[in-house]
């Protein structure tokens, strides 16, 4: 089979390394998705085991179309009944993107009759009562060229589940998994977030150094879907279990001026499995020392959108790298979406790299010599 994972932007190279690893074949990468093959178990790896994807489809096929019949008849053409029974749901949603077929609303209910009229040729109704299981069908229409996918995700990839509470600006899990990822997190380096908020970072970067698959405590859509055999979902779960390294020796520090997002912080560790290896405080990011430790700093400090005026953003920025330089030879990694944060910090980054926190784009400044 074919699957296409999708992801954030700027996140196809780590989400492409995890599917190599995995041991399944690209096919296909482009802004924010990426396509693979592999067998059905590759479904449940996938979704267990990919940090950075935020959803993973089955693929039912490609066909270019520019007017609505084209459309609808080649959303005709594809094997509907493989997964939907004669009592099933398929709403359908998707996006189009530089397409001669541009209105989405329209888009959905051609695509709707079509998937509707093959599945009455195929089981000789007219009428069909969507009571079933359901099948999300969604359509990316990208210059012309039409992908019809079923979700098999359900709930987001994101929500791993282990954080039910957040504060007022969290940034997604996968993006937190991103930046811990990017920070070469390793076992004998301290990794601390000063500005945890939830604790997403740190919570993160300990899920990796620990190898807990982050999809471990929760469901998937396509767990309910009938064509697929339940041992599947069995035996990834056990692979990724057996896959946990409980030995290790790694730590991190989550720290916040604001204590109710030590609170949440803490909850979230818990509930992640992984607050034995995160020592979460309440402190002034522009207190900290570095103990005598080899270190490394990732943060996501406020952009002067949600929290913080830009006036105290700018300020919080120029203190940051002021007290920061006197951090030994910490490496510091820095994720903002002001772009003149190196003049404000008073240093160029020895690397920058785009990223998207939620619709914002941002840079995530990478230090990594503290001079």
């Amino acid at each position: 089979m074919e699957y296409v994972a999708t992801c954030l932007f700027g996140l196809e190279g780590l989400l492409g390394e995890e599917i190599d690893a995995l041991g399944y074949r690209r096919t296909e990468t482009m802004d924010g998705r990426i396509s693979f093959v592999g067998d059905e178990s590759a479904l449940a790896r996938a979704s267990i085991s990919l940090r950075f994807a935020e959803r993973i489809y089955i693929k039912m096929g490609e066909f270019y179309a520019t007017t609505f019949d084209e459309l609808f008849e080649g959303a005709k053409s594809l094997p509907w009944h493989a997964w939907i029974g004669k009592c099933d749901s398929f709403p359908v949603r998707g996006h189009s993107i530089k397409s001669t077929l541009f209105s989405v609303p329209d888009c959905q209910k051609i695509i709707k009759k079509a998937i509707a009229s093959r599945l009455s040729l195929e089981y000789g109704i007219s009428w069909f009562e969507e009571t079933g299981v359901k099948y999300q069908i969604d359509f990316f229409i990208f210059k012309n060229r039409c992908t019809l996918m079923i979700d098999t995700s359900g709930t987001p990839l994101h929500k791993r589940g282990y954080r039910p509470k957040s504060n007022d600006a969290p940034i997604r899990e996968t993006l937190g998994a991103a930046l811990a990822k990017l920070s070469r997190p390793r076992e004998d380096v301290l990794l601390w977030d000063p500005f945890c908020g939830s604790g997403t970072i740190a919570i993160e970067g300990t899920m990796q150094i620990l190898n807990i698959a982050p999809g471990i405590n929760r469901s998937f859509s396509s767990e309910a879907f009938p064509q697929l055999d339940k041992s599947i979902w069995q035996r990834a779960r056990e692979e990724a279990k057996d896959l946990e390294k409980r030995d290790s020796k790694f730590e991190a520090y989550a720290s916040d001026i604001d204590p109710e997002c030590i609170e949440i912080a803490k909850e979230n560790a818990k509930n992640a499995g992984v607050l034995s290896h995160i020592k979460i405080f309440k402190q002034d990011a522009l207190t900290i020392t570095t103990e005598g430790r080899r270190g490394t700093i990732v943060c996501n400090p406020p952009y002067g959108e949600r929290l913080l005026t830009m006036k105290e953003t700018e300020e919080l920025y120029r203190k940051m790298g002021k007290h920061f330089s006197t951090l030994d030879r910490w490496q510091q990694y820095v994720m903002t979406s002001h772009e003149g944060f190196q003049n404000l910090f008073g240093r160029r980054a020895d690397k920058v790299r785009k990223l998207y926190n939620g619709m914002i784009p941002c840079y995530f400044y990478q230090f990594f010599k503290n001079k």
